[in-house]
């Protein structure tokens, strides 16, 4: 198995009549998944998508792929090939956009009707093009052909792109459901059909490579919500993904058995319902889904509330209700559903928002006391299955963390995929397909560009190291005013505490050693702010350091009058 170091090199140029893949995101992480094929001088790119950030990332909304290897190539691209349409496979697609908006989007129609929808906030009118499976289109140097896959959202695709480099075949995401809401199943005739043609190189997903067996089928759910339906008294609030059409359906239909009523609540779970039940995806009994301002006329027993939040995500619905921080307040004898998984990471605040709820009277139902979920993505042994169908030359495991990856390279291995053909790559790592065999051939840009409010890329490690340090250690401003003629302190210095803990009454310890080193200093000549303000910070550091254990950001303020 071949796999990058740290020290790559750029690749050199693609040599005639190879084809490179590049993934700017999604391996190694959850998310992000966006990966670039070249071929003659052209590019074509599968999904773009966004990861959600994590505690020590605080202030950042999204984090997006890094399209500075491509940013002066966007008239190379031929198109953006969407697999499915979840936040992290079509989230960045409105920044890559905003760089050039006539890049074409090649997609299912449930895909391209979620992806529109967000574009128009961002008011971008794309260029489209509607597939199914079984289609097969040229986009450029590119011969592709759409797969069904069966995932936790209808209508994903997998896509085999045919050049004279060979045959790439890239899963998506997908799992071999059995028995699907949809009866859509993943078609493993046609993946068998690709390989008796030759999969040359298979990009595939990893997410539950490490889970033995197979996933159970989505329909187990049903009886699960129907036990938690009958026992509940009051309100029902059900969290999950804005795009878990199959889930929402499951809960609609439990809600129509018992006699209740659904409010969507939050833009984008009101917006994605509505564009999948126009579209027919989403089968919505007459009568059953209200406005949630009309709940108040409906007793606690008939209601049903689906939301956001489902990942401990601070300003999504759920959160907010369990902080008090939502118009909807949960109440005693309230049952919480929160109807997914936990994506890695995300696993302390899904169980802070537990117990906020816990603490205000709800009966929290989750994956780890009920089976209110299942997964999306193939575990162990769909995957061997599938290796087994696909029988590919080449083995690239796609869509997770390092783990994943690895895991799913050891499946291949298993099944017979030469240990010197499995390529284990990262983020911007270049993976050549040349005379059928597929190696590293260097490695590009691919950092984390952080979406801060309407700032894109404009905060960087830096600035997330001093807010984390902000909300660890807190913060202490020191003001001191000099004559700028003797360097004498004419006022100060005055020193202020916040977030640390400490009370500003106990700088008085400090002060006088403050004023002796600045003393000093304009006895020395050293009169330069700059230098002053470090003298400060190192003097007051130490002390705040010896006395309290504590490193908080200190800020040094030197007035010339």
């Amino acid at each position: 198995m071949s796999h990058p170091h740290p020290e790559l090199s750029p690749p050199p140029p693609l040599p005639e009549g190879g084809l490179r893949v590049t993934p700017l995101g999604g391996l190694g992480e959850i998310g992000r998944n966006m990966t670039v094929f070249e071929y003659g001088g052209r590019l074509l790119i599968v999904d773009c998508g966004v990861l959600f950030p994590e505690e020590e990332q605080p202030g950042i909304d999204l984090i997006l792929p890094d399209f500075s290897s491509i940013r002066d190539r966007l008239d190379d691209i031929e198109g953006i090939v969407l697999t499915h349409g979840h936040e992290d496979h079509i989230g960045g697609v409105p920044f890559l956009l905003r760089e050039k908006p006539d890049i074409p989007l090649i997609g299912s129609k449930l895909t391209l009707a979620l992806i529109e929808a967000k574009l128009q906030e961002h008011r971008i009118r794309p260029y489209t093009l509607e597939v199914a499976e079984g289609h097969r289109e040229r986009i450029g140097p590119f011969d592709c052909e759409f797969v069904a896959v069966n995932h936790s959202i209808p209508d994903a695709l997998a896509v085999a792109i045919r050049t004279p480099a060979g045959m790439v075949v890239h899963t998506g995401d997908f799992k071999m459901d059995q028995l699907p809401l949809d009866s859509r199943l993943t078609d493993l005739h046609a993946f068998a059909r690709l390989s008796e043609e030759g999969i040359d190189l298979l990009l595939s997903d990893s997410t539950n490579a490490e889970v033995p067996g197979f996933v159970p089928p989505e329909r187990e759910i049903s009886n699960v919500l129907r036990q938690v339906f009958a026992g509940a008294r009051k309100r029902i609030i059900v969290a999950s993904f804005a795009s878990h059409v199959h889930r929402i359906q499951q809960i609609l239909d439990a809600a129509h058995e018992y006699g209740r009523r659904v409010a969507f609540v939050g833009r984008s779970m009101v917006r994605n319902m509505g564009i999948a039940r126009d579209l027919g995806y989403l089968k919505v009994p007459p009568g059953l889904v209200v406005d949630v301002k009309t709940l108040d006329d409906l007793p606690d027993s008939e209601v049903v509330l689906v939301c956001t939040g489902s990942q401990g995500e601070p300003m999504a619905a759920l959160s907010r209700m369990a902080n008090r921080d939502h118009q909807i307040r949960i109440v005693q004898g309230d049952t919480v559903i929160l109807a997914s998984s936990l994506i890695p990471g995300n696993e302390n605040a899904v169980y802070r928002v537990i117990n906020g709820l816990t603490r205000w009277g709800a009966h929290v139902v989750h994956k780890g006391n009920a089976k209110v979920h299942v997964s999306g993505h193939a575990s162990a042994g769909e995957l061997l299955y599938f290796y087994n169908i696909c029988r590919p030359k080449n083995l690239m495991p796609v869509h997770g963390e390092w783990r994943h990856l690895r895991a799913n390279a050891e499946l291949g291995a298993l099944t017979g995929v030469p240990h010197d053909r499995i390529v284990i790559a990262e983020d911007g790592v270049a993976v050549d397909l040349v005379e059928g065999k597929a190696k590293i051939s260097g490695k590009v840009q691919a950092g984390y560009v952080y979406v801060d409010g309407l700032s894109v890329g404009d905060v960087g490690e830096p600035a997330l190291k001093d807010r984390k340090i902000l909300g660890d250690e807190g913060i202490i401003s020191v003001f001191v005013v000099m004559d700028s003629s003797t360097g004498k302190i004419t006022g100060g210095p005055h020193i202020q505490a916040r977030g640390s803990g400490i009370e500003d009454s106990a700088f008085g310890d400090v002060i006088p050693r403050v004023t002796e080193v600045l003393e000093r200093s304009a006895q020395d000549g050293v009169v330069e702010p700059h230098q002053l303000q470090q003298l400060i910070r190192r003097t007051l550091g130490k002390w705040v350091s010896d006395t309290y254990r504590r490193r908080p950001m200190i800020l040094p303020v030197v007035v010339e009058v």
